[in-house]
């Protein structure tokens, strides 16, 4: 019969022992990344930025703020997406923003302003790229009442479906302001 000795008891010992602490510093690291990406999805992080106070004052003109059902769509209902590896794709993106803030890019509204375009720009190819995933996790196609819909909306949103057009295709300006395209833009680019 095998006999166990003192130096397999340790090293049981030690090997349980290590992997609970990997086990402890796993869940307490992804409780804190899980709390930072919930605490940069809130509305006041996003709009702490001085630029950023631009469109904050723009969305809360919109129905995404205020309408009368109550619900509201925050900054990142849509500009995060829901699943796991688009949000941290996102969220790297994101920070590009915010580098951009702090090294002074687009740190006024002057300077804002003359960066929108391409801005804007990027957020519809992206938001174009992925079907309009973020629109779509409020607003469905099959789930539209179109004989609650204006004329033109009940006639455009079949099409549009028919033709697999992304929201964003009918639809930009529908929560910040739609900035004018630069004279010189190519619109074949896009």
């Amino acid at each position: 019969m095998f006999k166990m000795g003192t130096l397999g008891r340790s090293t049981g010992k030690i090997s349980f022992i290590l992997a609970g602490i990997i086990f402890v510093v796993g869940m307490i690291s992804a409780g804190l990344l899980n709390m930072g990406l919930a605490y940069t999805n809130e509305m006041e992080f996003c709009t702490s930025c001085h630029t950023m106070k631009i469109n904050l004052k723009e969305y809360k003109e919109t129905l995404h703020y205020k309408n009368a059902s109550g619900v509201q769509a925050t900054c990142s209902d849509c500009h995060v997406p829901k699943p796991f590896i688009p949000k941290m794709i996102a969220k790297v993106m994101a920070a590009k923003d915010v580098y951009h803030e702090i090294l002074g890019t687009i740190d006024t509204k002057e300077k804002y302003e003359a960066h929108r375009w391409d801005m804007a720009s990027r957020v519809w190819e992206k938001m174009r790229a992925s079907d309009s995933r973020e629109c779509r996790s409020c607003h469905e196609f099959t789930k539209m009442d179109l004989s609650e819909q204006d004329r033109s909306a009940r006639k455009r949103h079949p099409k549009a479906m028919d033709e697999g057009q992304a929201c964003i295709d009918c639809h930009k300006g529908i929560a910040h302001e739609e900035p004018d395209e630069p004279e010189d833009y190519d619109s074949d680019q896009s």
